[in-house]
C-alpha cells in the first residue's frame, strides 16, 4: 500500500466518510505535466522553500494512489498558458474522463477568439467543472471575450475552480478586486476560489459571504508549508465555521511537497469539529456536483 495510505484511511474511517472528494487534483497530458513539474523543481527562488513533488509517478500509479486513499471523486485540473491550447487540453481531458469514471470531467478556457464555442462544446460533452488559472494564463477574468462564457457557465450551474489569489507570487490580474468586479456582473457564477484565496484570505472569505454561490477550496492552505509562506490569520478562523457548507477539500495532488495526509491533518487541527470536516471532505462537494452519495 502507498506510504501514508493507512493514515488517510484511518482519518476517513474515524469520520465515517464513505469516501473523500478532492476538487483540486491535477491530471493532464504527460508532456504538459512534466513542464509543470519542472516549474516546481525551480520554484525554490520563487517561494524560498524547496518544492519536491511527492507523487511524481506515472498516471496509472497516481490513480491507484488516490483510490488507495479512498478518494472516490477527483478532478483533472489543467490550464493553458497561451492561446490555442485550451481546446486541445479539453479534448485530452474528455478522453481522460471517459476512461476514468471517478474523475469529474474537467475543462478549461482562455480569453481568445472562439472561447465561447469550445466552452459550449465542452459543456455539451459533459464537463462538470472548469479550471481557470489567472496567474499562469496571465489574463484578466474580466476580459470581454470571457464575459459570455461566465454567463454560460453560471446559467448551466457548472463550477469554475479559479486560481485568483496572489500566492505564491502575485500576477498582474490576481487578487480580490478583479474577482469582485466579475461577481458583480455574474453573481450566480459558481466560483470556487482555489487555495482559499491565499494570501488574501480575508478578502476572498468576504466575497464568499457576499455571494452565496462562491466557494473556496482548501488546496495547500493551513499546511506547514503554506503557513511558513502565507499564514492563515487566526482572527479569521470563525469565518471558516460560518462558511462550513461552502468550503471544499482540494489538495493539489500530485504536485505537493508533503504527504497527502498532511492536508487532512492540517484541516483537523483547525479544531472546527467532525461535522465540519465531514462536510469539507465529502458532503459539500457531493451536494455541489449532485453525486449519488450526496
Amino acid at each position: 500500500m502507498e506510504t501514508g495510505s493507512d493514515d488517510v484511511v484511518r482519518f476517513r474511517e474515524r469520520l465515517g466518510l464513505p469516501g473523500i472528494i478532492d476538487v483540486h487534483t491535477h491530471f493532464m497530458p504527460e508532456q504538459v505535466l512534466r513542464k509543470v513539474w519542472a516549474y516546481f523543481d525551480a520554484a525554490g527562488p520563487l517561494t524560498g522553500l524547496e518544492w519536491p513533488i511527492t507523487y511524481r509517478y506515472e498516471e496509472e500509479r497516481r490513480l491507484d494512489v488516490l483510490r488507495a486513499f479512498g478518494v472516490v471523486r477527483f478532478t483533472a485540473m489543467l490550464y493553458p498558458h497561451k492561446p490555442g491550447m485550451a481546446r486541445w487540453l479539453n479534448g485530452w481531458s474528455a478522453g481522460f474522463a471517459g476512461r476514468t469514471p471517478d474523475c469529474l470531467h474537467t475543462a478549461t478556457l482562455f480569453p481568445e477568439e472562439g472561447v465561447e464555442l469550445y466552452v459550449k462544446e465542452a459543456v455539451e460533452a459533459g464537463a462538470r467543472v472548469f479550471k481557470s488559472h489567472l496567474q499562469v494564463g496571465a489574463y484578466d477574468a474580466n476580459d470581454p471575450l470571457l464575459d459570455p462564457v461566465w454567463g454560460l457557465l453560471a446559467e448551466a450551474g457548472i463550477p469554475v475552480v479559479m486560481h485568483c489569489g496572489s500566492g505564491p507570487a502575485p500576477g498582474k490580474f490576481t487578487g480580490p478586486e478583479p474577482i469582485g468586479r466579475l461577481l458583480a456582473r455574474h453573481p450566480r457564477l459558481r466560483l470556487i476560489v482555489a487555495h482559499m484565496g491565499m494570501p488574501e484570505y480575508a478578502e476572498f472569505l468576504a466575497l464568499a459571504e457576499a455571494y452565496p454561490e462562491v466557494r473556496l477550496d482548501t488546496t495547500m492552505a493551513f499546511t506547514d508549508f503554506s503557513e511558513r509562506l502565507s499564514p492563515f490569520p487566526a482572527a479569521e478562523r470563525g469565518r471558516l465555521a460560518g462558511l462550513g457548507d461552502r468550503i471544499l477539500l482540494g489538495t493539489d495532488f500530485p504536485n505537493i511537497p508533503y504527504p497527502y495526509v498532511h492536508q487532512l491533518e492540517a484541516l483537523e487541527r483547525l479544531g472546527l469539529g467532525d461535522a465540519w470536516l465531514r462536510a469539507v471532505c465529502h458532503g459539500n462537494a457531493a451536494a455541489l456536483f449532485e453525486l449519488p452519495e450526496a
